[in-house]
């Protein structure tokens, strides 16, 4: 309720930490600058998913395919090893059927591999699961540089793992999508060692792993007991806003024992109205959210 009724000013105020900014060079600069500042990589996601008119739908593929050729020809991402990746959301393709995104999709990728820029198609809630793992996996089999993302609170996500061929990508979440008890875990610390367990069983099958959470008792023990299994096989994900700049410097540092490549995952909109809608969303679907921007706000406050 609090969600709906905070008003947008206050929710653009929330955002500003978390949304690079209202056009796509916001977003570029802001991979750049972290990049240069702190080593950092980094993945770009237009918001704007759950489209409703088809203008959407067709501005969210021009976004993409011009945030593709930016990439591609940026003097500022030149290496290829470097350059940022793109996430995208399936519902930003679509607002009739969802296997309408499909084509749009498969463009987007094809696009994208010919320019050599990384694509990762993220996972909503369970309805879009099946059609977004035969995507991303087709795609990967044919010769694409596509990942995807597993949600480690759906029960199913086990018998999931099983689907990913050798080298191919996947994001490791708990997934902010609240859903039923009956398909999913409810407690947030048995999500974690899913995680944990997960990120284990997806390496030995020779997938690349990205571990995204921020709660650095599980990035310890992902660091300690799971990535030297195959560290040229793992990265750390985090989000714009809430990454542990000291815990970053001690694994860069190898207290862990285990450096890895740290990715930022940087939203940007094509308007400050796509962005508080964005978080408004957010908000609205992990109630706690407030108390953590809050907390974030905060500590960035202290820090300067």
């Amino acid at each position: 309720m609090f969600s709906r009724l905070t008003p947008g000013p206050l929710v653009r105020w929330f955002a500003r930490p978390y949304v690079a900014g209202g056009t796509m060079e916001d977003g570029l600069q802001v991979a750049h600058d972290r990049q240069s500042r702190f080593g950092t990589l980094a993945t770009l996601d237009l918001l704007g998913e759950e489209v409703d008119e088809d203008f959407k739908v067709l501005r969210s593929v021009a976004a993409y395919e011009r945030l593709v050729d930016a990439l591609a020809s940026d003097e500022r991402f030149a290496d290829e090893r470097t350059r940022p990746s793109v996430s995208l959301k399936p519902s930003a393709f679509t607002c009739t059927e969802p296997e309408a995104a499909h084509a749009h999709i498969e463009a987007l990728a094809r696009r994208a591999s010919e320019r050599n820029v990384a694509v990762t198609i993220d996972m909503e809630d369970r309805d879009w699961t099946d059609l977004t793992l035969d995507w991303a996996v087709g795609l990967f089999e044919e010769g694409l540089d596509v990942g995807t993302v597993l949600q480690t609170r759906l029960n199913r996500t086990e018998a999931d793992l099983a689907r990913f061929p050798a080298g191919m990508r996947v994001r490791l979440v708990i997934g902010i999508y609240p859903e039923p008890e009956s398909v999913a875990l409810t407690e947030k610390p048995a999500m974690k060692e899913r995680m944990v367990e997960f990120a284990r069983s997806l390496l030995e099958s020779g997938a690349r792993v990205e571990f995204a959470t921020h709660d650095e008792a599980y990035l310890e023990h992902f660091l300690r007991e799971v990535a030297p299994m195959a560290p040229e096989r793992c990265e750390i994900l985090m989000l714009l806003g809430v990454p542990r700049r000291p815990f970053a410097k001690r694994m860069m540092a190898g207290e862990y024992g285990v450096v890895l490549p740290f990715r930022l995952y940087i939203p940007f909109a094509l308007s400050w109205d796509d962005a508080t809608a964005y978080l408004r969303r957010r908000m609205v679907e992990s109630p706690g959210m407030h108390w953590l921007v809050l907390r974030n706000l905060f500590s960035a406050q202290r820090a300067r």
